[in-house]
């Protein structure tokens, strides 16, 4: 069993999660239930299977849930587009937290090739 909270990949999508429900606060409130609510699961999830999956006894389970929070982060780039294509979020922000969000997609990739 590893510790999450030691690993950078979790801390940094802890972070991109916490600036997540930050610049949704900003959203229209008709969004709550819609794209913030969508936003938030999505963004939370990628530390969330991190977590999970160091909780697990072994490299399969872990990879698994590796591979899940992958997917979140594809979940979350399209939502940072549209929510920038609809003018919630300016150019430079969506382009910021894209650029995190690919980051810590590389690093899900790298530590799933390191278990094998």
């Amino acid at each position: 069993m590893r510790n999450f909270q030691e690993l950078s990949i979790w801390q940094k999508a802890h972070t991109l999660t916490l600036k997540v429900y930050l610049i949704t606060k900003e959203f229209p409130k008709d969004e709550l239930y819609g794209l913030i609510s969508q936003m938030r699961r999505s963004s939370s999830s990628i530390p969330t299977n991190i977590a999970e999956g160091c909780g697990r006894n072994s490299d399969p389970e872990l990879r698994r849930f590796l591979i899940i929070s992958s997917g979140s982060c594809s979940e979350l780039q399209y939502q940072l587009l549209l929510a920038r294509d609809l003018k919630f979020i300016s150019e430079d922000v969506c382009k910021e937290l894209s650029e995190q969000v690919i980051e810590i997609r590389k690093m899900i990739h790298s530590f799933i090739q390191k278990l094998g």
